[in-house]
């Protein structure tokens, strides 16, 4: 009963954060050049987040880069792919439900299908048979719902350790988090140990297939910050109008966004907690 007690309270202080987010979707930005470029999100704490960004950058290269790289090296291509077919299947009942919110039943339809077949017959989910018939995985969370309800994104902001985010989607990610089948059930068995594990893991797999895309993205941007706030924002633009990266028009310089594509995964790791499929030649 504490338990549920506790998650009331910050399902209520979620609930308000979300109304900040409304109340600001409601400003007009004070830079008209913004205002005319779609999908670039406000960046008042900028000094704060460079910051952060470059605290994360540390950290990184640091620690979770040599990860990624010896995870690479050690396993074959065909073993990373079943690591994140996994981890893709078990978040497709959130997938499903933030479908049924935005009032796609279709991809409703598609979420619980995908996660039948590739329970099933994919052997709880190593093997993406869905993707095969042609059900292919398709990101979808309550930032995007929140979005297609009409809610602005607030402001950006960098969170340490996990990187890009705006209000919007850190409210989002926190209703993901508690809307987990796989927290609900680990953290009501005393097994939380799993919950954990699984985003260490997924964290480690991400990374490593950006490995070179980061890379070039570091050696090759004048700012790279600004860099990665531009790739962080046309890729969120994207998800939320169901386009390929790139497609959407704005602004984004010289970035190609095609070689981005996990990029948008660093806003996706419940609890705030967690750390998609980008180019990957299996090279160390």
């Amino acid at each position: 009963m504490p338990t549920l007690c506790n998650n009331n309270k910050i399902l209520s202080i979620t609930f308000c954060v979300l109304l900040c987010v409304s109340i600001s979707a409601c400003a007009t930005s004070r830079d008209p050049e913004m205002a005319m470029r779609p999908g670039v999100i406000a960046d008042p704490l900028e000094p704060v987040n460079r910051f952060i960004f470059g605290f994360n950058n540390i950290v990184d290269q640091a620690i979770l880069e040599p990860v990624a790289r010896a995870y690479r090296f050690i396993l074959p291509e065909p073993v990373r792919d079943s690591v994140q077919n996994f981890m893709r299947n078990l978040r497709e009942p959130v997938i499903a439900a933030n479908n049924l919110l935005q009032g796609d039943l279709s991809g409703t339809g598609k979420g619980i299908a995908r996660f039948g077949i590739n329970t099933t017959v994919g052997i709880g989910g190593l093997f993406d048979v869905a993707g095969w018939t042609g059900l292919e995985f398709e990101q979808e969370d309550f930032g995007q719902t929140m979005a297609v309800w009409g809610i602005g994104n607030g402001f950006y902001f960098v969170i340490p350790i996990l990187g890009p985010s705006s209000l919007r989607d850190g409210v989002g990610m926190t209703a993901d988090a508690f809307a987990d089948p796989l927290r609900i059930y680990t953290f009501n068995i005393d097994k939380e140990w799993i919950y954990y594990t699984r985003n260490g893991v997924e964290a480690v797999d991400i990374r490593a297939r950006l490995i070179d895309a980061i890379e070039d993205m570091r050696k090759n941007s004048l700012d790279y910050y600004a860099a990665a706030k531009s790739v962080y924002e046309q890729k969120r633009l994207s998800l939320i109008n169901d386009e390929e990266p790139g497609s959407t028009g704005a602004s984004s310089g010289d970035v190609d966004f095609d070689n981005y594509d996990d990029f948008d995964d660093f806003d996706d790791y419940d609890d705030f907690d967690d750390y998609e499929d980008g180019e990957d030649d299996g090279s160390y």
